[in-house]
């Protein structure tokens, strides 16, 4: 380590040395390029930096600014604080008086160079990628000559981020700025047996030059002098693979200009007035940039697709990202694609990330051997999760304990870095983390165990999953908002809940049905029928109901098969728009509802034949279909017999409009309208207020085809007051969209403009509604 003289420059110059820096690390440039590019010499703009130069001459700093690609604002800028550095009565062009150095208390003997000292920083590597923001953010922070406080770093992430890596870059390209030395130091913290703060410390006290017998024994007196001897000096200590913030404290300076870094995979959360910077995975962009650093940029920039796959493969992990180029460099004929190819299949990943002296697998090892027997099985467990990201709640019901425990758990595997946080009440695994914990599921727990978490963690999703359907079933809707006296809250609860965990409720319906469990896929299949009317988009009901209709069979339960055939045509005509193949289905649940003389399952069958061959434009066929169905609800009494009466309606009178008898749709959806309005005054139900709404829209279509504009107007803004009787669903813009165009037709341009732009940024704000039933 060398040591070096203070400086006498103020805040003034400073603010020079900051903005250079930092300009110069935004640029990508070293020291040597730019001042090549400036046409100054190094030491002049190592100077510059350190702040020792008070205030360099305005066509150096033009130089400077031309070579950085500085904008006109950016170079002014620089120019006003290089004014400020300069002396009183120095005129523009004329050299500065250099500053004098203020004096320093002698320090002890240090080594004769860096490069000797046991803890010299190890080489940087060449290929480092990214990480600008968090590079430039901490360089900015190390460019104030003067800190009110010491400035420490925290680095940290899951495992295999980088973080060393990170941290010894920002030394090496902080060191100009700190001639009395840099020094890094490894705490072990993921071994068995962590460095103590006492090792720890006499280490860097003998780095520093201090002589073994003057080395104290105790660690409070290590601490102490320690503390002394930064408190002048300009060096930079990175600290790498903190355990605990015990291990770190007494190796923090208490004032002066030292920058130290500390790197853990904790988050360290009692670390107090530190600097947090926490890295994440690579983008796409950059993980492809340090393969081309690191394998060649002729040969990846050669198979895009390829290389894509590859850093998606690898997770953007950038450890992962380097073991995959490493292979690629030492296979120079392997085309990219083959080693796609190999890591695609999932169990043979992991042993693939590994090259030399550097794997994936182990790096994962290190912190989950250091977890606690819960923590390890709650990690194991989310590896069952089936979505993206998860609740608590779903992770309990994997792990077998309470949502408030497992969140607590999950908090602190945060706090490790193996879970990262999605949301605030959501988590993640990163997939190559997912695959470890996979794997320590097969290795840790028997085939039994897991087919027993399985199982319950799939009722408990299937349970809630039906209950939440159950929300949405007209013959219970109105009744289970008077006894809990809430509303419309209760059914948005149960689609945010249905929608955002459905990869789990589905993965927990396949389980079910490959365990022979049919009765819970029926019956969780019948319970949500009526929620699958919000998302007509989702393919998903195709895979529910095809499930449903197996399970039925499998039972020899032929009601429950005529009523899930049923479902899955209208499947396959409004959400497939496979309208053939929905015909066909409806066809089949009307022969089976025939069979058993089930007169509502005739009608639904007969409605979704109708829908299928409106859409194929057989409307004579069509509207025959629909009055067959009428007929069968008019012979059953129920919500839902009132409400097929009222599709069907609907259905005939869509038909009628789009045969060119608009004027027979008027009359028509005129009853149907009347319908929907009597089902609103008995169930004043967010389900009966979408039915009047989408009706009465549909009466404004039909009112619109006849140039009727005043009628249409009417009947759309009769459309919105339901809309907004239900929170404003998504559906609701078309019928904006319609009234819009009614107002200009009738010469209300002005008016029109108005309503669409506030309606436009109204639902943006408000976010993803539920879309309006169409059965």
């Amino acid at each position: 380590m060398t040591a070096g003289g203070g400086t006498g420059a103020g805040a003034d110059t400073g603010e020079f040395s900051r903005l250079l820096t930092g300009h110069r690390v935004a640029a990508g440039l070293t020291q040597e390029e730019l001042a090549a590019a400036a046409g100054v010499s190094l030491r002049a703009l190592g100077d510059m930096e350190r702040g020792r130069t008070r205030g360099p001459q305005r066509r150096t700093v033009r130089a400077l600014a031309v070579a950085l690609g500085l904008d006109e604002r950016q170079g002014d800028a620089l120019d006003r604080a290089a004014q400020c550095g300069r002396p009183r009565g120095v005129r523009p062009g004329q050299a500065p008086v250099p500053a004098q150095a203020a004096p320093r208390e002698p320090l002890p003997e240090a080594p004769a160079g860096a490069g000797q000292s046991a803890l010299a920083l190890p080489r940087d590597i060449a290929d480092f990628t990214a990480r600008e923001d968090a590079l430039a953010a901490l360089v900015g922070l190390a460019a104030d000559d003067h800190p009110a406080h010491p400035r420490v770093v925290l680095v940290s992430g899951q495992p295999g981020l980088g973080k060393t890596a990170f941290a010894l870059h920002a030394a090496h390209t902080l060191a100009p700025r700190f001639p009395d030395g840099q020094l890094s130091l490894d705490l072990g913290g993921m071994s068995a047996q962590p460095l103590t703060a006492r090792d720890a410390l006499g280490q860097v006290l003998r780095a520093l030059g201090v002589a073994d017998a003057a080395v104290p024994a105790g660690t409070e007196e290590r601490a102490g002098l320690y503390r002394a001897l930064v408190r002048e000096r300009r060096l930079v200590l990175v600290l790498d693979n903190a355990a605990d913030e015990g291990q770190v404290r007494p190796l923090l300076p208490g004032s002066g200009p030292a920058v130290t870094i500390v790197t853990s995979r904790s988050v360290l959360p009692g670390l107090e007035s530190v600097h947090r910077l926490s890295l994440d995975v690579l983008a796409p962009a950059e993980a492809a940039g340090l393969l081309a650093r690191i394998a060649g940029r002729e040969r990846i920039e050669a198979a895009p697709d390829a290389t894509a796959e590859l850093a998606r493969l690898c997770g953007y992990l950038p450890l992962a990202l380097r073991i995959a180029g490493q292979r690629l460099v030492a296979r120079p004929q392997q085309p990219v694609a083959h080693l796609v190819r190999q890591l695609a299949a999932e169990e043979n990943r992991l042993d693939l990330l590994e090259t030399g002296d550097l794997a994936v697998r182990p790096a994962f090892e290190l912190s989950y051997r250091r977890l606690p027997a819960e923590s390890q099985l709650v990690l194991r467990r989310c590896a069952l999760t089936a979505g993206a990201d998860f609740t608590a709640a779903v992770a309990a019901a994997y792990a077998g304990r309470s949502s408030a425990r497992t969140e607590l758990v999950l908090e602190q595997l945060v706090d490790a870095g193996l879970v990262q946080p999605a949301t605030p009440d959501r988590y993640r695994l990163h997939d190559l983390v997912r695959l470890y914990a996979g794997e320590r599921l097969a290795a840790d727990e028997t085939p039994e165990e897991l087919a027993d978490a399985r199982t319950a963690a799939g009722r408990r999703i299937l349970d809630r999953a039906a209950a939440y359907g159950l929300r949405f079933d007209p013959e219970r809707e109105q009744d289970d908002a008077a006894a809990t006296g809430a509303g419309p809250e209760r059914l948005t609860e149960a689609a945010r809940w249905l929608e955002y965990e459905h990869p789990e409720w589905l993965a927990a319906l396949h389980q079910a049905q490959r365990a022979g469990r049919y009765r819970e896929v029926v019956d969780t299949a019948e319970a949500m029928h009526w929620f699958s009317d919000r998302l007509l988009s989702w393919g998903t009901w195709a895979e529910v109901f095809q499930l449903s209709v197996d399970a039925a069979r499998a039972l020899g339960d032929r009601r429950a098969e005529a009523v899930h055939v049923n479902y899955l045509a209208w499947t396959y005509v409004t959400c497939l728009h496979r309208y053939q193949r929905g015909v066909e289905l409806a066809a089949e649940g009307l022969e089976l509802a025939k069979e058993l003389g089930d007169r509502e399952q005739q009608g639904w069958a007969l409605t979704y034949l109708a829908a299928g061959l409106r859409y194929l434009r057989r409307h004579r066929e069509a509207i025959d279909a629909y009055h067959r169905a009428s007929d069968a609800f008019a012979e059953v009494d129920g919500r839902a017999a009132m409400i097929g009466r009222l599709v069907t309606l609907r259905g005939a009178a869509n038909c009628l409009r789009e045969s060119g008898r608009a004027e027979d749709a008027v009359d028509t959806r005129r009853r149907a309208l009347a319908g929907a309005l009597e089902l609103v005054d008995r169930w004043s139900s967010p389900l009966m207020h979408l039915l009047a709404a989408m009706t009465a829209h549909e009466l404004g279509l039909d009112r619109a085809a006849l140039r009727r504009w005043p009628a249409a107007e009417k009947a759309y803004r009769q459309a919105l007051v339901h809309y907004e009787a239900v929170g404003r669903p998504d559906s609701m813009t078309k019928t904006l969209t319609e009234l819009g165009t009614a107002l200009i037709e009738q010469g209300r341009p002005e008016e029109a403009r108005e309503l669409l732009t506030e309606a436009l940024t109204d639902l943006s704000a408000d976010g993803p509604r539920p879309a309006t039933p169409g059965r």
